[in-house]
């Protein structure tokens, strides 16, 4: 059977809108499954922090590291002074004393950073020690009010380049840690009308 050539285009025509309608369709009901998908994001760390046990970690933290940074701020002010000296006697000193001098705060100034170093993984070793058993609870709290309220997925606020406000669920998470976790507990749910 031969098929002419406005027939052929007439059955092509007929075949584009035939795919784009069934792709048409496809796409509203994948449309349709995702309206029904409950999706929602938290940012975790902000949540962790703004929790009142996140708050005390926080003020712990400070307490126990504002000491060394007096330190290591008083050793960076004297180390600034060594060296604003070696630049003014440098004309009169002799090359030996001058290279001693050098060579003596180049070694205080690598003293210091290895200081700084190691304060830094100490600070990071206890702030995880510290929020490693909120973490926890945080995401305790999230799976709970992800089944009690039917979301099938709850992103990380931080992983979603953009989420809409009103998928935003941080605050509520928050109020659920602080009253003890119970989704039932947090403050919108408590008022009949939601608001």
């Amino acid at each position: 059977m031969k098929i002419s050539l406005p027939a052929a285009a007439r059955l092509a025509g007929t075949l584009a809108v035939a795919a784009l309608a069934g792709a048409a369709l496809s796409h509203t009901e994948a449309h349709a499954d995702a309206a029904e998908s409950k999706i929602a994001v938290v940012d975790v760390q902000h949540a962790v922090m703004a929790t009142e046990e996140g708050i005390r970690a926080q003020a712990t933290l400070k307490k126990d590291f504002d000491k060394r940074q007096q330190d290591l701020d008083a050793k960076q002010t004297e180390l600034a002074k060594a060296r604003d000296d070696i630049e003014k006697q440098s004309r009169f000193l002799s090359r030996e004393a001058l290279q001693k001098r050098t060579e003596d705060w180049q070694r205080r100034m690598v003293e210091l950073q290895t200081v700084f170093v190691d304060y830094n993984k100490t600070l990071q070793k206890k702030q995880g020690e510290l929020t490693a058993p909120i973490v926890k609870k945080i995401m305790a709290v999230i799976a709970r009010l992800a089944k009690k309220n039917g979301y099938e997925l709850i992103l990380d606020k931080q992983a979603a380049p953009y989420a809409r406000q009103d998928l935003d669920l941080t605050e509520q998470v928050i109020q659920m840690y602080n009253s003890g976790g119970d989704p039932g507990d947090s403050a919108d749910e408590k008022k009949p009308d939601g608001k």
